[in-house]
C-alpha cells in the first residue's frame, strides 16, 4: 500500500522551472561550503594547539570563512526563493545568471582580497579598520574586498528587482504579496502561497539591508582613496550590522520555501496560507529589521530606548518563527505517516536547529548577558546553531530532493550515516562553542591558554564529522544529479 507521500509527488523535482541553473548553483554551494568547513577545521584544530597556524594566516582563515559561510548560505537560499518562486511567476532566466555572474566575481574579487592582498579584517568590514591595518595588507587588498561584496550586493539587488516585479505583476502589489488581505479579513479568489509571502517579505527587507550596506561600503572606498573623507564611525557601525544581520536572516528565510514547498509532498497536506501566517511573517518583516539592535548593547553611547527595544525584540522574534514553521512543522508532520528519506528528515531537523537556535540568541539579547558575553564563544554558538543546523541543512535538504526522483524511497545505509553523522557532529560542535562561551571564552581568539584547550579539542573532533557528513551530501548529490542527467 502506497503512502500519502508516495502518491502526492507525481513529478521529478528536477522537472522543475530553471532547474539548470538551480543545480549548478546548489553544487557550487556545496562545494563551498564544505571548503568553509575545513577551514572552521583547520581554525579549531589551531586553537586546540593541534596545527600550527601563524596569527595573520588565521585571521585571513576567519574572514574567509565568515564571508563564505554568510555568502555561500544566501547564495543557496537564492537558488531555492528562485526555483520555488518560479512556480508561480514568470521570472527571467537572464536576470539569475547576472546575479549569478556577479556573485562570482565578488567571490574571485574577496578570495584575491585575502590570499594574495592579505586581507584580514573579518567579514564585517568594521569601519575604520579596513584602513587601519597596522601594515598587515595594503588599502588595494581592502578595497578589493569591498569591491567583492559590492559586486554581490548589486547582483542580489537584480535578483530582488526580478522578484518584486513579478510579484507585482502577479499579485498587484506586494501589500496582497503579504497576505494583507487574509490579516484584513477580505476575500482573496487567488491568495498567495506561502512561498510567496515570504518572498515578498525578504525582498522588501534585504533590498533596505543590502542599500544601506552599500552606502557605507562606498563611503569606507571612498576614505580608502581619499583619507581626508570623513565617516561616523558609529553610524558606519549601525549600518554595517543592520546589513550583515539582516542578510544572514534573509538566507534562511529564503531557503525555508522548501520546507513550505516540499514537505506536502510527504505528508500529504498542502502548506496554505491563512490570517495567522500572513501576521506571522508581517511581524518578521519589521523584527528582521529592529532586532539588530541587540549587537549594539555595549555601545553606551547609542541611546537607550533603542537598546531597550534591541533586548525586547529579540525576546519578540522567535515567535512568528515558532507560530508559523516550527509548530506548523510539527502539526503537518504529526500523524501523516509519511516516509522518511533524507530530504525530508534534514527539512524537519532544519526547522528544529533553526528553532533551538533561537534560545541563546534570546539569551545574548539580554543586556545583562550581553555585556559579559557578546565576545565569548557563546556567539558564534548561536549562529552556527542556525546556520549549521538551520540553513545548511535546508540546502542539504532540498540538494537531496534535487536528486530524488519520482519515487519516495525509505533512506539506505549511506544516507542513514551521513545524516547521523552530522546531526552529531553538528550539535556536538554548536554546544562545546555554548559551553565554551559559558565559560568566558573570547571569540576570534588566535593563540588560546592551556586552560581552554580541552573545549577546543573537542569542538575539532566534532567539526570532523560536520565535514564528513557534509561530503557525503555534497557527493551524492553530484553522484545522483549526474546518473540523472545520463
Amino acid at each position: 500500500m502506497s503512502t500519502a507521500s508516495e502518491t502526492f509527488a507525481s513529478q521529478p523535482a528536477a522537472a522543475g522551472p530553471q532547474a539548470g541553473a538551480v543545480k549548478l548553483t546548489m553544487i557550487l554551494s556545496g562545494a563551498v561550503f564544505a571548503l568553509m568547513m575545513v577551514f572552521g577545521l583547520v581554525m579549531r584544530a589551531a586553537q586546540g594547539q593541534w596545527v600550527e597556524l601563524a596569527p595573520a594566516l588565521f585571521y585571513q582563515l576567519l574572514t574567509a570563512h565568515g564571508a563564505g559561510m554568510v555568502g555561500t548560505a544566501a547564495l543557496s537560499g537564492a537558488a531555492i526563493m528562485w526555483y520555488f518562486c518560479s512556480r508561480y511567476l514568470e521570472l527571467a532566466g537572464g536576470i539569475y545568471w547576472a546575479f549569478l555572474g556577479l556573485f562570482l566575481l565578488g567571490v574571485v574579487l574577496i578570495l584575491g582580497a585575502i590570499f594574495i592582498g592579505g586581507y584580514g579584517g573579518a567579514w564585517t568590514f568594521l569601519f575604520p579598520l579596513p584602513a587601519l591595518s597596522g601594515g598587515a595588507w595594503a588599502a588595494g587588498a581592502a578595497a578589493a574586498f569591498m569591491l567583492g561584496y559590492t559586486a554581490i550586493g548589486v547582483g542580489f539587488l537584480l535578483y530582488y528587482l526580478e522578484l518584486g516585479r513579478r510579484i507585482h505583476a502577479r499579485y498587484g502589489s506586494l501589500a496582497r504579496a503579504l497576505g494583507w488581505k487574509l490579516i484584513l479579513g477580505r476575500e482573496d479568489n487567488d491568495p498567495p502561497p506561502p512561498a510567496i509571502v515570504a518572498a515578498a517579505a525578504v525582498t522588501i527587507f534585504n533590498s533596505i539591508g543590502i542599500i544601506l550596506g552599500a552606502s557605507v561600503l562606498v563611503a569606507s572606498l571612498v576614505h580608502l582613496l581619499v583619507p581626508g573623507f570623513e565617516v561616523d564611525a558609529l553610524l558606519a557601525k549601525n549600518l554595517i550590522y543592520f546589513f550583515g544581520h539582516v542578510f544572514i536572516n534573509a538566507s534562511i528565510y529564503m531557503a525555508v520555501t522548501a520546507v513550505y514547498e516540499i514537505l506536502p509532498e510527504y505528508t500529504g497536506k498542502p502548506w496554505k496560507s491563512n490570517r495567522l501566517f500572513a501576521i506571522s511573517w508581517n511581524a518578521v518583516l519589521i523584527f528582521v529589521m529592529a532586532v539588530y539592535w541587540h549587537h549594539l548593547l555595549q555601545d553606551v553611547i547609542m541611546p537607550p530606548w533603542m537598546l531597550v527595544v534591541g533586548q525586547l525584540v529579540s525576546y519578540f522574534s522567535g515567535i512568528p518563527l515558532i507560530a508559523v514553521t516550527a509548530f506548523s512543522t510539527f502539526l503537518y508532520v504529526r500523524g501523516s505517516k509519511m516516509t522518511w528519506d533524507l530530504a525530508s528528515a534534514l527539512l524537519v531537523l532544519s526547522v528544529a536547529g533553526w528553532s533551538v537556535g533561537a534560545i541563546p540568541a534570546s539569551i545574548d539579547g539580554m543586556i545583562s548577558v550581553n555585556k559579559v558575553m557578546h565576545n565569548t564563544m557563546w556567539v558564534p554558538g548561536h549562529f552556527h546553531t542556525y546556520l549549521l543546523l538551520g540553513e545548511v541543512a535546508m540546502a542539504f535538504g532540498f540538494m537531496a530532493w534535487l536528486v530524488r526522483g519520482k519515487t519516495i524511497a525509505r533512506m539506505n545505509g549511506m544516507d542513514r550515516a551521513g545524516f547521523a553523522i552530522y546531526l552529531a557532529g553538528a550539535a556536538g560542535f554548536v554546544t562545546v562553542f555554548l559551553v565554551s562561551g559559558a565559560a568566558s571564552i573570547p571569540r576570534r581568539w588566535a593563540v588560546h591558554y592551556e586552560e581552554w584547550l580541552t573545549h577546543d579539542r573537542i569542538g575539532t573532533a566534532f567539526s570532523m564529522l560536520v565535514v564528513l557528513g557534509t561530503l557525503v551530501f555534497v557527493l551524492r548529490f553530484v553522484a545522483r544529479l549526474g546518473r540523472s542527467e545520463s
